[in-house]
């Protein structure tokens, strides 16, 4: 007889979901069982998504909306906190709307999502938040102000609910990539390149993967394979904690 799936029974889901870091998790957690609502705000890659995989439901939402983020499932046994955005700017000069809606998306949703999910979770006696944070929360560069300042506040977020989770066998970590091969990315190398006055090609090697030893861009596939730790037969003790998948950035 087949033993069951590891997550059978079991509903996960995943902000930021149609591309990237999210469509790969979303894939992982699908593969090990899960019924997976794979959340975005563009609603064509997620119902591409869906289409192709068993397993996911397309859900699309602007994450900047806080009252559509109280109406998304709660019922969730594995919540993935991925979505995000980027802007890239000085300071001084950093739009204070955009500001604004970053920190929404990227601290602010997944505060909604885990108070929400957390009820269900502490019911069942067991849960997972996996935080996709990034390098840049435990490290900062310049021009980033937005992102930096809520991938902290995520880290941060992902520590007090591990504390309060552990007696009702919930765990909360963060994952934190280096650059990862992602639209997001891609539409950085652009904004690097228009505020640093250098071509694409040389914001890769001399911005992206100078702070790194492993000098090549990270594949969404990777981050869904250490984020399946978190959920998987290792992850009752394992909380609390950042989880750098950097290539030894924060080595230095």
């Amino acid at each position: 007889m087949t033993p069951p799936a590891l997550l059978s029974g079991k509903k996960a889901l995943v902000t930021g979901a149609g591309s990237g870091i999210g469509a790969a998790v979303a894939r992982r957690l699908a593969a090990d069982g899960a019924q997976v609502y794979a959340v975005d705000i563009a609603p064509d890659p997620v119902k591409a998504l869906a289409d192709e995989v068993p397993g996911i439901e397309a859900v699309t939402c602007d994450l900047s909306d806080l009252d559509a983020v109280d109406e998304l499932p709660s019922d969730i046994d594995v919540l993935v906190n991925n979505a995000g955005r980027q802007h890239v700017s000085p300071i001084q000069d950093f739009d204070p709307a955009i500001f604004h809606q970053i920190l929404t998306i990227m601290l602010e949703a997944p505060f909604r999502l885990i108070r929400a999910s957390l009820p269900h979770m502490y019911e069942a006696g067991w849960g997972r938040v996996v935080n996709i944070s990034s390098a840049h929360g435990l490290r900062a560069s310049p021009f980033k102000s937005a992102y930096v300042a809520s991938k902290h506040g995520l880290e941060g977020l992902s520590k007090v609910t591990a504390l309060e989770g552990a007696e009702h066998g919930v765990t909360s970590n963060c994952i934190n990539p280096a650059y990862v091969r992602t639209p997001l990315v891609e539409k950085q190398i652009a904004d690097q390149a228009r505020v640093h006055g250098i071509s694409e090609d040389e914001v890769v090697t001399k911005i992206m993967l100078t702070p790194v030893a492993v000098k090549r861009l990270i594949e969404p596939s990777e981050v869904a394979e250490l984020a399946a730790v978190l959920w998987g037969p290792a992850s009752p003790s394992i909380t609390g904690s950042s989880f750098t998948q950097d290539g030894g950035w924060t080595a230095h």
